[in-house]
């Protein structure tokens, strides 16, 4: 065995996308509470129609990153070595995020 062998280390190749995989799945439930705790807070007492399409946007915009996060989810698990997240879907993803987090704390205010 040569120096430069042993300096080396092999890496395993499924590990980073299965953590990858795992976050985004993490991501997705954190989502689908914030979702669900938006409706909640929309619908409980008193019922108003800025309210409803609050919901209904937050719900919109869950469903979006829904989408995006299987997409990225089957892309990461079809393949040893999965190809990079495209720029255009991270901004996406990173907009209904901060979109949905502030359609949760309109609802609280």
């Amino acid at each position: 065995m040569s120096a430069a062998a042993e300096a080396e280390p092999v890496r395993d190749p499924g590990l980073q996308p299965e953590r990858t995989r795992l976050a985004w799945r993490r991501t997705t439930l954190s989502g689908t509470v914030a979702a669900v705790l938006a409706a909640k807070t929309a619908l409980h007492g008193r019922l108003s129609v800025v309210g409803v399409v609050v919901c209904a946007l937050c719900f919109g915009l869950w469903l979006g990153f829904l989408a995006l996060a299987h997409r990225r989810i089957r892309v990461l698990a079809s393949s040893a070595e999965p190809a990079a997240l495209a720029p255009r879907h991270a901004a996406a993803t990173v907009l209904f995020t901060v979109a949905l987090a502030v359609c949760g704390a309109a609802l609280v205010l």
